[in-house]
């Protein structure tokens, strides 16, 4: 069963900053396209951010300029840093991997933007 391990979620004040990461085995991370996505309470799951093997990225309009996306291809690891941190970002936080019709799903990361 593939393993996607997030890390880095918690508790910041508006205006914080947070960075997450997922490892994912070599395998995966090789030739899939790795994304960030999050679900609020009473909400769905939204897109936040994606980057493709070959490290083309692509944001939800909303939340571009102040979320950015990498992938460190040593590590097999995906970043998101989130800047300017807002109430409503508070989210679970998940990380995909997909290709094709195959998709795996991380844990969630639960972060919370409270003063």
């Amino acid at each position: 069963q593939v393993q996607l391990v997030e890390s880095g979620g918690g508790l910041v004040q508006p205006g914080g900053s947070l960075r997450l990461s997922c490892a994912a085995p070599e395998s995966i991370f090789r030739f899939y396209v790795m994304a960030w996505y999050r679900q609020a309470p009473g909400k769905q799951r939204e897109l936040v951010a994606s980057i493709s093997e070959g490290g083309i990225t692509d944001y939800s309009d909303s939340l571009k300029g102040r979320f950015t996306i990498s992938r460190d291809n040593v590590k097999n690891t995906v970043y998101l840093q989130m800047n300017s941190l807002k109430p409503d970002d508070t989210a679970v936080y998940y990380c995909n991997a997909h290709w094709s019709i195959v998709n795996y799903w991380g844990q969630g990361t639960q972060v919370t933007v409270s003063s």
